[in-house]
């Protein structure tokens, strides 16, 4: 009984510490710094979108019920083929060029056959794409049926280590819990001469349900990697804003301005404990500005100008060590830390309506970013500071500037996974008119 009581004592001081406790805030000294949203305001404001509609979207992208075609004004025909061969794939898919004609009989590793296997799958009916223990994973999905396919060699070794009989599968990247995907690139071998590509494609469809989608699988060369392979990967980011705001047009502003009031639960839409005021509320509204917890704080943003932002990354190789989350400490610095961004633009569009019977068309901001590679959350930290800076009116260069900071604290919390999404994989240069936004 004394143990229980000092257990629950314990657990009493605990919630009460948490209570009180005080979360240190990035000393920002630019004009800026009174206007600019906390990570909190950050926070609730980004979840507060409804991202359920953003859902059933990327859900009918799988089941091919719509194309990203639906959403923006340009031709995407890969998105509309079903007959997707070898000899005539899109760029994302191009096939690696084949061994050396001295290597094809012999044996060894040469011996083995590579298939690439491009999945599309719904980002919130997984755990991620890495496999963990009781988890539902992309990788374990697909390397439980990959395994049917591996030679009887490593079969037996698997049974006599206990081990359940998987394949092996390499990516092009992995996605965190919630992000989909419509051209995943991933690999596995085996020294099995008479797979059949189609086997393998109805076995992991007929495993996926409806949340996972095989669009093409073909052999390629040995010396293919899903992710050192690659040169390129472009990720889109579509973020909810719905109904503009009546009567609201901040001076600074060079388009459509969008509100953050009347978006959110409850608990957000108070002035002494959410990010703005309730209209009609006891808290000052003044053009884009709403009183917040004793602070003049923005209460819309401006696409354009997260636009003009992200913009300025394009062309440059720099450190986004700032805009990374959960990384290893010898990833901190240097190299690791550095990414080359080809494309970095945003705009406006209509969602179209989901199959899931909802007919109400909400406006969203698509984020496009294109770049020979990511660190972890990069993408979704990079969308969060823009929308951030855009809200506080900063300067086109602001996420140039945040990268000089010391602290990580010094860019938002990384946005909801539900908006994320791996579009494709690049094997060849980068073509800027391929892209969705210009």
């Amino acid at each position: 009984m004394a143990v229980r009581n000092r257990m629950s004592q314990v657990a009493m001081e605990k919630n009460q510490i948490e209570k009180c406790k005080v979360y240190e805030h990035y000393n920002h000294t630019d004009s800026c710094r009174f206007t600019r949203w906390t990570a909190r305001e950050c926070y609730q404001y980004m979840y507060a979108r409804p991202w359920e509609k953003v859902n059933d979207f990327y859900l009918d992208l799988v089941n091919q019920r719509s194309n990203l075609s639906d959403l923006f004004s340009v031709e995407i025909n890969y998105q509309k083929r079903d007959d997707v061969d070898a000899g005539d794939m899109p760029e994302t898919v191009v096939e690696c060029k084949e061994a050396p004609e001295h290597s094809k009989d012999q044996s060894g590793r040469w011996a083995r056959s590579t298939f690439k296997i491009v999945v599309s799958y719904h980002g919130k009916s997984f755990d991620g794409w890495q496999k963990q223990p009781g988890l539902n994973t992309v990788q374990g999905l697909i390397e439980g049926i990959i395994g049917r396919f591996v030679d009887k060699k490593k079969a037996q070794q698997l049974k006599d280590k206990g081990l359940p009989i998987e394949g092996s599968a390499a990516v092009a990247g992995r996605t965190d819990k919630g992000v989909s995907a419509l051209h995943q690139i991933c690999s596995f071998y085996t020294w099995v001469k008479d797979v059949n590509p189609q086997d393998i494609e109805d076995a992991i469809d007929t495993a996926g349900r409806g949340i996972l989608r095989v669009v093409c699988i073909s052999k390629v060369s040995r010396a293919f990697h899903p992710n050192f392979s690659a040169k390129w990967r472009r990720y889109l980011y579509i973020c909810p804003l719905g109904e503009a705001e009546e009567g609201r047009a901040p001076d600074w502003s060079e388009k459509v301005e969008f509100s953050l009031l009347t978006k959110g639960p409850s608990e957000l839409i108070n002035g002494s404990n959410g990010l703005i005021a309730e209209e009609g509320s006891t808290a000052n509204t003044v053009d884009h500005m709403a009183w917040v917890e004793g602070k003049l704080k923005p209460i819309n943003f401006s696409v354009t100008r997260v636009n003009k932002i992200l913009e300025q990354l394009e062309g440059k190789l720099l450190s986004y060590k700032m805009f990374a989350r959960d990384t290893k400490a010898s990833r901190n610095i240097g190299p690791p830390t550095e990414c080359f961004v080809y494309h970095a633009r945003a705009t406006k569009e209509k969602l179209p309506c989901s199959s899931m019977g909802d007919e109400q068309v909400i406006e969203v901001m698509c984020v496009e970013l294109v770049a020979n590679r990511f660190l972890r959350k990069m993408v979704r930290v990079l969308v969060a500071t823009a929308v951030r800076e855009a809200a506080a009116g900063a300067e086109e260069d602001a996420l140039l500037k945040l990268m000089e900071a010391t602290c990580r604290r010094a860019t938002a919390p990384p946005a909801p996974p539900d908006g994320l999404c791996l579009v494709d994989v690049g094997y060849e240069d980068f073509d800027p008119r391929k892209c969705f936004i210009h």
